[in-house]
Formats: C-alpha cells, sequence, structure tokens
C-alpha cells in the first residue's frame, strides 16, 4: 500500500496535484494509520502549495469558473 508521504513526493516532484491525487490524499487521510513522516510531508505539501510551488487543480478550475462568471 502506497503511504502518504509517497503520494507527496510525487505531487512535489511534478509541481501539481491533480483532482484525483487530492482525492487519493484526503482518502488516505480519513482511512490509513499514518506516522509523523506523513503528516510532516503533507504539511510540506500544503505549504508548497500555499508558496505556488505546487499547483492545484481544483484551485485552477475554480479561478476558471470564477473569470467565466464575468
Amino acid at each position: 500500500m502506497t503511504c502518504i508521504r509517497d503520494v507527496v513526493q510525487e505531487v512535489m516532484s511534478t509541481g501539481y496535484l491533480s483532482l484525483h491525487t487530492e482525492n487519493k490524499l484526503r482518502q488516505m487521510l480519513q482511512t490509513t494509520h499514518y506516522g509523523t513522516d506523513d503528516i510532516n510531508a503533507f504539511a510540506n505539501l500544503q505549504l508548497a502549495a500555499m508558496s505556488g510551488k505546487v499547483k492545484q487543480e481544483s484551485r485552477e478550475l475554480y479561478q476558471l469558473a470564477i473569470m467565466q462568471q464575468f
């Protein structure tokens, strides 16, 4: 089974968080027993997304939807 930190490492290497991967991480956080390394990796992913180092498909789709309203 894949651990959270492995998924985060893949996202960090590509610089892109797809909807599929975002949902996978959400499900893993709800159903998986995880350790400190996984939590630290997830926190680092959040920081990378907030700083723009990782782009989020969900955020891009949201911004596109907002732009189409005008």
